[in-house]
């Protein structure tokens, strides 16, 4: 059967014209992988590594430095949620002062994040090691908060140019941990699958990404140490991260960047109280989508699947109970609505409100 007939069998439609980018970038999947970086860091011709990550992953990093020695020029530990402007400047200047010729970012989406941002003013290669399930490593897309707001962007200079995914790195990840991180990576393929810029292979990674990441997200939750779980979970990651960068980000992403930006909350627990709601809210303009997500799922229904998906993991599915405050959401709502984007549903202040006091509340999407 050829390509196109599979992918018309697949998707039970004829294939519109469309248009898919391909990015330049090799990915390293596997249990033990991490081992290979010194080999990838010698095919990339780099020697001089500044090694990014947080304050919890300190102790790992610094054990890479020493593994990479004389490679590893340094270790910056502060990299931080929503990728303050306080951090990249920290670590720009750290990356200057030693000469750093790449980042190794080893960690979630914090420090993928800043080691985006520090490429984009150094135009320097990227080794990401996703300690996650975030799947921003395999994106163009950049965000930096500064003055109260998170300024995102999309440049081919951020994406990295080696990604290592090694399932043993995601063991030290709670399972509740890896629960919210895990519905951030499929927030990553629902929006795919409505971007108006979707096509015919994102539509099949995507709605993969929802199936593998609903399955594995259950299993790791009552046991965090099966490193199949991991596996399959990580590959769910590395198919929402890959959507991701070829379709465009709508309404959740852009409440998410805004709430995140403004109030500082937790970025992977918003994506499950946002998600079911802003399903919700697209669900008439996006039927096709809906069955695709339903359908990975498991279930009838899309924004309802998604929220008993987060109930059954034990998320939190309330936006208050993760710190926002509810005389926030009016300043919220007019925020994400107020310049344009691409959303399958018009974009309208009282609906995008309604939809963040739901979040809010904690309520299952209406039917």
């Amino acid at each position: 059967m050829g390509a196109a007939r599979v992918l018309r069998a697949v998707l039970g439609r004829m294939i519109s014209d469309f248009v898919h980018t391909t990015q330049e970038q090799r990915v390293v999947f596997g249990v033990g992988s991490l081992s290979r970086l010194g080999a990838e860091l010698d095919a990339l011709g780099l020697q001089r590594s500044l090694i990014l990550t947080t304050p919890e992953q300190a102790s790992t990093a610094h054990e890479l430095a020493a593994t990479l020695s004389p490679r590893a020029c340094g270790v910056y530990d502060r990299a931080a949620m929503h990728v303050p402007v306080a951090t990249v400047e920290e670590a720009h200047s750290l990356a200057v002062s030693r000469s750093a010729d790449c980042c190794i970012a080893i960690g979630g989406g914090s420090t993928t994040g800043l080691a985006k941002a520090i490429a984009l003013q150094l135009d320097m290669p990227i080794v990401a090691v996703p300690t996650t399930y975030a799947g921003s490593e395999m994106t163009t897309i950049y965000g930096i908060t500064g003055n109260g707001s998170k300024k995102t962007g999309r440049d081919k200079r951020v994406l990295p140019s080696t990604v290592i995914y090694d399932p043993a790195l995601t063991v030290g990840m709670s399972a509740t941990q890896s629960a919210a991180s895990g519905f951030n990576a499929i927030a990553h393929c629902v929006e795919a699958l409505y971007a108006p810029d979707r096509n015919p292979l994102v539509a099949l990674l995507a709605e993969e990404g929802v199936r593998v990441l609903a399955a594995a997200l259950p299993v790791i939750s009552q046991n965090p140490l099966d490193l199949n779980a991991r596996s399959e979970a990580l590959l769910g990651a590395w198919l929402a991260g890959t959507s991701l960068s070829a379709a465009g980000m709508s309404l959740h992403h852009k409440l998410c960047h805004v709430l995140g930006g403004t109030y500082d909350l937790p970025h992977a627990q918003m994506h499950a109280a946002l998600l079911p709601h802003a399903t919700r809210y697209n669900r008439d303009a996006a039927p096709e989508a809906m069955q695709q997500i339903a359908r990975a799922l498991g279930r009838s229904n899309a924004p309802n699947g998604l929220y008993e998906l987060g109930r059954r993991l034990g998320l939190e599915m309330s936006l208050a109970k993760i710190g926002m405050p509810e005389n926030g959401l009016a300043c919220a709502a007019q925020l994400a609505t107020g310049s344009p984007y691409p959303n399958p549903a018009p974009i309208e202040y009282r609906l995008v409100l309604a939809l963040l006091r739901n979040a809010h509340n904690g309520v299952a999407p209406a039917a």
